[in-house]
């Protein structure tokens, strides 16, 4: 069946007048795309912040140990990079030249508690606690900090650490020391 031309733009044109012509769109419901973007944005920013904590402690190279005990599960981590003391990655001071500021220590720099360190510690082993508590489960008796630094982290920051976490304040009585698995002499690392 052939149609002339002028057929066929009657055939077209009386199709596209049996077909409805949509309704004009008087407004535009954004709702559902805000809400998507506040879950991206918050996704993002906790992204951001566990990127950030990586990044502080990759920088970190840590010594060796034979040890195979396995790491506890309600230990708090606390990461001592060159550049500040990073607690559940919060910065919570800084670190210049292998210390901290002898203000941010009670007695200045002869001192050993760094005081705002201890503070951040004990509250967040109450938050711990009480989390625990809430859950229905009991606070660990000998709660462990878990120190992660530099092979190359001056003994005295690492004192002064240790020191202001074992203060009554923040509470803790057994800490554990990251290292790198030991590879015998010969074996690939």
């Amino acid at each position: 069946m052939s149609f002339s031309a002028r057929e066929a733009r009657n055939i077209i044109r009386k199709a596209v007048k049996r077909v409805p012509e949509g309704e004009e769109i008087r407004h535009l419901n954004i709702m559902p795309m805000m809400d998507m973007m506040t879950i991206l944005l918050v996704a993002f920013i906790f992204q951001a912040s566990v990127t950030a904590t990586a990044l502080s402690a990759g920088s970190v190279a840590l010594p060796r140990s034979m040890s195979d005990e396995p790491l506890p599960e309600n230990a708090s981590t606390l990461i001592i990079t060159s550049t500040a003391i990073v607690l559940e990655g919060e910065e919570i001071v800084a670190v210049r030249g292998g210390a901290v500021d002898a203000a941010e220590k009670e007695g200045g720099a002869r001192g050993y508690k760094i005081t705002k360190l201890s503070r951040v510690l004990g509250g967040l082993r109450n938050l711990e606690n009480a989390k625990l508590t809430e859950k229905g489960k009991e606070p660990p008796k000998i709660p462990e900090l878990l120190l992660i630094a530099d092979r190359t982290t001056p003994f005295r920051l690492l004192f002064d650490v240790i020191y202001s976490a074992k203060e009554k304040e923040a509470g803790y009585k057994r800490f554990r020391l990251i290292v790198q698995k030991h590879e015998p002499i010969g074996q690939p690392k």
